[in-house]
């Protein structure tokens, strides 16, 4: 998916989508872009064209390994889950009691 996509999927619209991000999706971002920096640091590509190409193969990388968990797990680990679903209420909080 691209960021747009991905976006859209989680029903975001200004909020940020890394702070929207499951614990495991996060973990396949950081895997893309670990993979993408490592296949640059050997290539050193040069240019737009050629970066992207290495970011590509990076997000591929990933790709890979979000496809080999789902299959284990038998489900999506892309959810539509966001940061306002875990939020509790203000009303809700647990808050310390002072102590006299």
């Amino acid at each position: 998916m691209t960021t747009r996509e991905y976006k859209q999927y989680k029903g975001l619209r200004k909020e940020s989508l890394r702070d929207n991000m499951t614990d495991v999706e996060l973990m396949l971002n950081g895997l893309a872009e670990a993979a993408t920096t490592e296949i640059n640091e050997k290539e050193k590509p040069r240019g737009f064209t050629a970066n992207a190409k290495t970011a590509k193969r990076g997000g591929s990388v990933a790709g890979v390994a979000r496809k080999k968990l789902e299959k284990e797990l038998g489900r999506s680990v892309i959810t539509k889950d966001k940061a306002i679903d875990y939020i509790q209420p203000k009303d809700e909080l647990p808050f310390p009691k002072k102590e006299k």
